[in-house]
């Protein structure tokens, strides 16, 4: 679990534990220890270090970023069976993040999956979020709409291949070419992907990360269609080639309170890496209302 060191002196990066039953969630607690709190939550294929070119920027504008390791990917929080990883468990991880940081509520920002938990926790529990910052992945109800309405369906082909049982995990950790062709065509580098087979194949966080989607089956219908409450900006790239236009233009009749959305044109779903400077502006404009 890595986090790029924040540039601001005497802000070392803390470790954070998240106790959730018998899981031991992690977090990395960085920048000004006084600063603005801001959860970052990471998606799949990928862990904390998918932030290490925002974290810093987050910092130099006075910034205290929390970033956690997630249920299923953090090795002391891998929990079997396909109902651990139900969106109302993943959002009482960040819940649980903010009590034992001993904080009432933080800024949510959520890339991928993570989006899906920001929006998640942002519906059930507002009194926690003081604005949300989503990221590639639109509000649930938006998705869902759009699976019908656009070619969200056929971009979202690989969700059904997900429930399909080992025979994604061999193809994942196989480190074969079509493994490597199935990243790139997402629009991952080689320094990417090289960081994939490091903290998601050796580590072993495959079948933790598989089980968020072999869960969706269980999945809450009040979740999904739960509107927000809370200040949002939501930020897209028109080169995503899992997420369509269809979602991304649904999203806003689903927030209720002030709302931005951004497209980033020419970039592909992963914004953290390719466009860290664009993402931590607009994180910095939504903090600062």
């Amino acid at each position: 679990m890595s986090v790029a060191e924040p540039t601001r002196p005497g802000a070392a990066p803390r470790e954070i534990t998240v106790a959730r039953g018998s899981l031991r969630l992690r977090a990395v607690d960085a920048g000004p220890p006084q600063g603005e709190p801001v959860v970052l939550l990471h998606g799949f294929p990928q862990r904390v270090s998918s932030w290490d070119a925002v974290a810093p920027r987050l910092h130099e504008a006075g910034l205290r970023t929390l970033a956690l390791d997630q249920r299923g990917y953090c090795a002391t929080a891998r929990p079997r069976g396909r109902r651990a990883y139900r969106l109302p468990e993943l959002v009482g991880d960040v819940v649980g993040l903010l009590d034992a940081a001993g904080l009432d509520s933080a800024h949510v920002v959520g890339h991928d999956w993570g989006a899906a938990v920001a929006w998640g926790i942002a519906g059930a529990h507002p009194d926690r979020v003081r604005t949300l910052t989503a990221v590639s992945v639109p509000h649930p109800a938006a998705f869902l709409r759009a699976m019908v309405t656009s070619d969200q369906l056929l971009r979202s082909w690989y969700m059904g291949f997900f429930q399909l049982p080992r025979v994604p995990e061999r193809l994942l950790t196989s480190g074969g070419p079509r493994a490597e062709r199935a990243l790139t065509r997402m629009g991952m580098t080689p320094e990417m992907i090289e960081r994939f087979r490091r903290e998601m194949v050796a580590d072993g966080a495959i079948p933790g990360g598989l089980g968020w989607y072999r869960a969706l089956p269980f999945g809450s219908p009040a979740a999904a269609t739960a509107r927000v409450r809370v200040p949002t900006t939501f930020v897209w790239s028109d080169r995503d080639p899992a997420l369509g236009r269809g979602g991304a233009a649904l999203t806003g009749r689903h927030v209720e309170a002030d709302y931005r959305f951004v497209e980033l044109p020419g970039v592909s779903h992963w914004i953290p890496e390719e466009r860290p400077g664009e993402l931590a502006d607009e994180i910095i404009d939504r903090v600062r209302g």
